[in-house]
Protein backbone atom coordinates (compact mmCIF):
# COMPACT_ATOMS: atom_id res chain seq x y z
CA UNK A 1 0.00 0.00 0.00
CA UNK A 2 1.25 3.48 -0.84
CA UNK A 3 1.78 5.76 2.13
CA UNK A 4 0.30 8.65 0.15
CA UNK A 5 -3.40 9.18 0.54
CA UNK A 6 -5.45 12.09 -0.71
CA UNK A 7 -8.70 13.05 0.96
CA UNK A 8 -10.79 16.19 0.56
CA UNK A 9 -11.28 18.23 3.69
CA UNK A 10 -11.05 21.63 5.30
CA UNK A 11 -8.56 23.12 7.72
CA UNK A 12 -10.71 23.88 10.76
CA UNK A 13 -8.26 25.29 13.26
CA UNK A 14 -4.65 25.33 14.37
CA UNK A 15 -2.82 25.65 17.64
CA UNK A 16 0.66 27.06 18.23
CA UNK A 17 2.66 24.78 20.52
CA UNK A 18 5.45 25.62 22.99
CA UNK A 19 8.21 24.48 20.65
CA UNK A 20 6.85 26.82 17.93
CA UNK A 21 5.43 23.92 15.94
CA UNK A 22 1.78 23.78 14.90
CA UNK A 23 -1.06 21.40 15.56
CA UNK A 24 -3.36 21.42 12.53
CA UNK A 25 -6.90 20.06 12.70
CA UNK A 26 -8.73 19.05 9.53
CA UNK A 27 -12.27 17.79 9.00
CA UNK A 28 -13.31 15.56 6.12
CA UNK A 29 -16.49 14.11 4.81
CA UNK A 30 -17.12 10.42 5.39
CA UNK A 31 -13.99 8.65 4.11
CA UNK A 32 -14.06 5.74 1.70
CA UNK A 33 -12.62 2.47 3.02
CA UNK A 34 -9.42 3.13 0.99
CA UNK A 35 -9.07 6.62 2.44
CA UNK A 36 -9.60 5.30 5.96
CA UNK A 37 -6.99 2.61 5.37
CA UNK A 38 -4.61 5.34 4.19
CA UNK A 39 -5.18 7.36 7.34
CA UNK A 40 -4.60 4.34 9.57
CA UNK A 41 -1.51 3.29 7.60
CA UNK A 42 0.27 6.61 8.15
CA UNK A 43 -0.92 7.28 11.70
CA UNK A 44 2.00 8.41 13.91
CA UNK A 45 4.46 8.61 10.99
CA UNK A 46 6.36 11.65 9.80
CA UNK A 47 5.88 13.07 6.33
CA UNK A 48 4.68 16.00 4.27
CA UNK A 49 1.40 17.87 4.47
CA UNK A 50 -0.06 19.41 1.33
CA UNK A 51 -3.24 21.41 1.11
CA UNK A 52 -4.85 22.91 -1.96
CA UNK A 53 -8.23 24.66 -2.12
CA UNK A 54 -8.91 22.99 -5.49
CA UNK A 55 -8.80 19.33 -6.49
CA UNK A 56 -5.26 18.16 -7.23
CA UNK A 57 -4.28 17.55 -10.84
CA UNK A 58 -2.46 14.34 -11.84
CA UNK A 59 0.82 16.27 -12.23
CA UNK A 60 0.50 17.53 -8.65
CA UNK A 61 -0.35 14.04 -7.36
CA UNK A 62 2.72 12.65 -9.13
CA UNK A 63 4.88 15.34 -7.54
CA UNK A 64 3.53 14.49 -4.10
CA UNK A 65 4.23 10.79 -4.65
CA UNK A 66 7.86 11.59 -5.54
CA UNK A 67 8.60 13.51 -2.30
CA UNK A 68 10.80 11.88 0.30
CA UNK A 69 10.60 13.03 3.90
CA UNK A 70 13.69 13.85 5.90
CA UNK A 71 11.65 15.41 8.65
CA UNK A 72 13.80 15.94 11.73
CA UNK A 73 11.42 17.59 14.20
CA UNK A 74 12.76 21.15 13.84
CA UNK A 75 16.44 20.27 14.06
CA UNK A 76 16.40 18.79 17.56
CA UNK A 77 18.85 16.04 18.41
CA UNK A 78 17.45 12.59 19.14
CA UNK A 79 18.26 13.12 22.85
CA UNK A 80 16.38 16.44 22.86
CA UNK A 81 13.40 14.80 21.19
CA UNK A 82 13.41 11.96 23.74
CA UNK A 83 13.59 14.44 26.63
CA UNK A 84 10.70 16.40 25.11
CA UNK A 85 8.56 13.30 24.68
CA UNK A 86 9.25 12.13 28.23
CA UNK A 87 8.41 15.62 29.50
CA UNK A 88 5.07 15.55 27.68
CA UNK A 89 4.38 12.09 29.16
CA UNK A 90 5.11 13.49 32.64
CA UNK A 91 2.81 16.48 31.99
CA UNK A 92 -0.05 14.22 30.96
CA UNK A 93 0.55 11.46 33.52
CA UNK A 94 3.10 12.35 36.23
CA UNK A 95 2.84 8.91 37.90
CA UNK A 96 3.63 10.39 41.31
CA UNK A 97 6.70 12.36 40.19
CA UNK A 98 6.48 15.98 41.32
CA UNK A 99 9.50 17.04 39.25
CA UNK A 100 9.85 16.21 35.55
CA UNK A 101 13.59 15.46 35.95
CA UNK A 102 12.79 12.63 38.39
CA UNK A 103 10.35 11.16 35.86
CA UNK A 104 12.93 11.60 33.07
CA UNK A 105 15.70 9.93 35.08
CA UNK A 106 13.46 7.00 36.03
CA UNK A 107 12.40 6.28 32.44
CA UNK A 108 15.83 6.89 30.98
CA UNK A 109 17.24 4.34 33.45
CA UNK A 110 14.54 1.87 32.33
CA UNK A 111 15.55 2.39 28.69
CA UNK A 112 19.25 1.94 29.52
CA UNK A 113 18.57 -1.22 31.51
CA UNK A 114 16.41 -2.63 28.71
CA UNK A 115 19.23 -2.29 26.18
CA UNK A 116 21.97 -3.37 28.60
CA UNK A 117 20.06 -6.62 29.09
CA UNK A 118 20.28 -7.26 25.35
CA UNK A 119 24.09 -7.24 25.43
CA UNK A 120 26.12 -10.46 25.52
Amino acid sequence: MSKLFIIPGSLVTFQSLKDRSLKLIFETGEPTPDQMAGVQYVLQTEGWIAFAPDELKEKEKDLLKSLKSDYDDTGKSKAQRLRGVLYRCWEQKPEGYEVSDDHYNHYLEKIITHYKNKLD
